[in-house]
């Protein structure tokens, strides 16, 4: 039976995802047939859950089944960590308020109404889906994480698709250094996330110590860490901890995106912005990411109800 995930509208599912998966060829984040899908790793067996809003971006009725024997408990656990992940428990009405101002801006927030700020899923994946990135394309980091899931992580079957599961910590700090570097990781990295993955596996580097500092005091804690940057760490405390009085400090990418998204390269009106998002500026990062892709016609606009989709949506193929 679907399981409800409650939620306040406005709730843009499609767009959520999206900027989640950062490209369409994400291989554990998928968006297809208007619906969203992931294998999440449990006690008892990973599962694949499928996620669909069947009303609105304004109304939404979010809806989760997972395809696979299971417990209440289980259930619950899936429930968790799919809201985590999408954002649901958000409240979207200080993200509304805090873009309504200029022009460039509200018309792309106009177009994410909805967007929640999504989430990895716990702290080794947000390292993982991190360090890769360091100092190469989006594309680049895009292929060489999806061959480390491929080869690290759980593969489910389902209506005669493959589906995977994020690799967990304990399999990448078990594999082979030659498997790591087949990937396509330099030996750095693949150094740094075997590192992290021992240290998340032991307790010594802990997702709740690390949520129960300040983010200056956390920022601090992971810059400490070996191959771990301030660029790094800004990035893991805001895709990772949901922390968005984080915008990450040296990237590129999403520098020039607030450029597009604010349609503007002076320091000053970009400084006065960030001020005015004050604690929420890390939703900046997301709205920049988002409003790429509505160009690249990856996101339809809210203002078309993108999301509602109908009960007999096919299968990704």
């Amino acid at each position: 039976m679907p399981i409800r995930l409650t939620t306040r509208g406005p709730f843009h599912l499609e767009a959520t995802v999206r900027v989640l998966q950062r490209r369409p060829v994400n291989r554990v984040d998928l968006w297809t047939g208007g619906r969203y899908w992931r294998v999440l790793g449990t006690a008892e067996r990973p599962l694949l859950a499928e996620v669909v809003n069947l009303r609105t971006i304004e109304a939404p009725d979010v809806r989760c089944t997972l395809h696979g024997p299971h417990s209440t408990a289980v259930g619950r656990g899936a429930a968790a960590t799919l809201r985590r992940v999408l954002g649901l428990d958000l409240d979207p009405v200080p993200l509304r308020r805090v873009t309504e101002g200029g022009p460039a801006l509200a018309a792309t927030a106009r177009a994410l109404r909805g967007l929640r700020p999504p989430r990895f899923s716990g702290l080794f994946e947000a390292f993982a889906s991190i360090v890769p990135f360091q100092q190469v394309s989006l594309d680049a980091g895009v292929a060489v994480l999806g061959r480390t899931v491929e080869r690290f992580g759980e593969a489910v079957e389902h209506d005669g698709e493959r589906f995977f599961a994020f690799p967990t910590a304990a399999a990448i700090a078990a594999a082979p250094p030659a498997a790591m570097l087949a990937c396509g990781l330099s030996r750095q990295k693949a150094r740094t996330l075997q590192t992290l993955a021992g240290l998340i596996e032991t307790g010594e580097l802990d997702e709740h110590e690390l949520e129960g500092l300040p983010s200056d005091a956390a920022l601090t804690r992971l810059v400490a860490l070996r191959g771990v940057g301030p660029w790094t760490a800004g990035l893991v405390l805001l895709r990772g901890l949901g922390r968005l009085d984080v915008f990450p400090s040296g990237d590129v990418g999403a520098a020039n995106g607030l450029r597009e998204l604010l349609g503007t390269t002076s320091a000053r009106r970009i400084e006065a912005t960030m001020k005015r998002f004050g604690s929420l500026r890390g939703y900046l990062y997301f709205l920049s990411l988002g409003g790429r892709l509505l160009t690249r016609g990856l996101i339809g606009p809210a203002s078309s109800d993108a999301t509602l989709v109908s009960k007999a949506s096919p299968l990704p193929h």
